[in-house]
């Protein structure tokens, strides 16, 4: 079957696949890394497959429409993000009206938390809800075989004027079934297509690979669909991968580990480090980290090429904390530093401005601990909340949700806006906040001239700096 799956067109470096999908304001963008994925199961699968970011690619709406009719696919998956889903639902309408026997399927957070609303207000003919790897082979095995789709676990399809939802899938148990995500970047992609993405705190060129999925823990913000699920590739498997990455792709100067919380599991992560030690793998690596990865796991990981951490601080009051869930401390954050500082880790520190039950003064002292933390890169965020979780829940609940336009979630340059606004906080105040805080945080003489030296002394440290500079500097400007 012809499949094509589809990271649709929307404003220029839109990246859907981040937890907070925008236009960045230090210019990183996203590799649509869960649809690449479900284009190798497809491939496994026998299909003719085709990955296309319109996106990276900077088409429009027309040049889309005009790659889909030559191609002509049967099967078509597309992405979809909260704040580009009236976007994302007319590129499926227009896919729609111009071919006759296409099914269109749409995929992600949003439409795994509202299904039905999403085909009541759109001509796709199915949702694939949460882990959709094997549902859409699935799906496109059930439709090349002319069978019926309420046999496929996991979708919400139109059935003549009714909306049928099937059995729920059960997640994927073995991850080294699935493709390594890396070779599918460069049949798709090739050299000059992953020169397109870029992480302002990594390295580039790089690639992002999943070495697990899930996550056990279950802080309220968070949008991904399978918390509490912790599943993990074997450590040959990955580092199987980290050879195939140094081999074939030459070029690539870095891999970011994209699994929810990397390190979590710590005997895991010291085999995997030691593994790629045994190996002689060279390439740095980065990845996404909590403040309870103790000094041992950080030791290692060092060792075998680690290079950032990317961590949630969020706040340094308990309270914040307690109210999302996050199950650390300010003593957790500030020995988590003191180990990657005496180890020469860098961290991208992540700060949320404006969490449950934080006012004015509390969103002050988090800026200030974060300039006393000193990260490498600091990410300063208003409180974002999505449908299908808590925080979202706890906005509509308590009054506080502005709107439920999804469009506006971003601002017109299609950076993120929060749509939560309480008595003392609203969301104007938290956006003017989140832009004051980069300012204070990156024009301090004790961040700025540090961060000289490192660029005088490392160049491909410079690099990265420079890159994502020229994108910040209009925004903090």
């Amino acid at each position: 079957m012809k499949v094509l799956v589809l990271n649709p067109p929307y404003l220029p470096r839109f990246s859907r696949q981040s937890r907070s999908p925008c236009v960045t304001k230090g210019g990183t963008f996203y590799y649509p890394y869960y649809l690449a994925y479900a284009t190798g199961v497809l491939e496994q699968n026998g299909h003719n497959v085709k990955l296309v970011d319109a996106v990276a690619n900077e088409w429009d709406h027309e040049t889309t429409l005009k790659f889909v009719k030559k191609f002509q696919p049967e099967l078509v998956v597309i992405g979809t993000s909260t704040p580009s889903i009236y976007n994302d639902m007319s590129v499926a309408d227009a896919i729609k009206n111009s071919l006759e026997n296409v099914h269109v399927s749409l995929v992600g957070t949003h439409v795994t938390a509202m299904p039905e609303w999403t085909l009541k207000n759109c001509k796709a003919d199915s949702v694939c809800i949460g882990e959709y790897d094997y549902t859409v082979r699935d799906l496109a095995e059930a439709l090349e075989k002319n069978q019926n789709l309420k046999n496929v676990k996991g979708i919400v399809f139109r059935d003549g004027k009714k909306l049928v939802r099937t059995k729920p899938r059960e997640l994927i148990k073995n991850l080294d079934e699935l493709p390594w995500v890396s070779e599918v970047y460069k049949k798709h992609f090739g050299k000059k297509g992953i020169m397109k993405y870029f992480y302002a705190s990594l390295l580039w060129p790089q690639v992002t690979i999943l070495t697990a999925r899930g996550c056990p823990f279950n802080c309220s913000f968070c949008p991904i669909p399978f918390k509490h699920s912790y599943r993990a590739r074997s450590v040959k498997d990955v580092a199987d991968e980290f050879e195939y990455i140094q081999n074939e792709l030459p070029y690539v100067r870095e891999v970011m580990i994209e699994d929810d919380t990397f390190p979590v599991s710590k005997k895991r992560t010291i085999e995997l480090c030691k593994e790629l030690i045994k190996r002689g793998i060279k390439l740095k690596w980065s990845c996404n980290a909590r403040v309870d990865t103790d000094f041992e796991t950080l030791k290692w990981m060092k060792r075998a090429g680690c290079r950032l951490l990317c961590v949630g601080f969020e706040s340094p009051e308990q309270s914040s904390l307690e109210a999302v869930h996050k199950r650390t401390t300010k003593e957790m954050q500030e020995r988590f530093m003191k180990y990657t500082k005496i180890l020469g880790l860098l961290v991208n520190g992540c700060f949320i401005l404006g969490l449950p039950g934080e006012t004015k003064e509390t969103v002050k002292k988090t800026i200030e601990f974060a300039k006393k933390l000193n990260c490498d890169t600091a990410q300063f965020y208003p409180l974002m909340v999505y449908p299908g979780t808590e925080a979202y829940e706890w906005a509509k609940k308590n009054g506080y949700l502005e709107t439920e336009d999804f469009s506006k979630w971003l601002h017109e340059n299609g950076t993120m806006r929060t749509t939560v606004s309480r008595p003392g906080l609203s969301s104007a105040m938290l956006d003017e906040m989140c832009t004051l805080a980069r300012k204070s945080y990156y024009l301090r003489l004790s961040y700025l001239i540090p961060k000289f030296f490192q660029m005088l002394t490392n160049p491909a440290e410079a690099l990265r700096t420079l890159k994502s500079f020229k994108v910040f500097w209009r925004h903090i400007i």
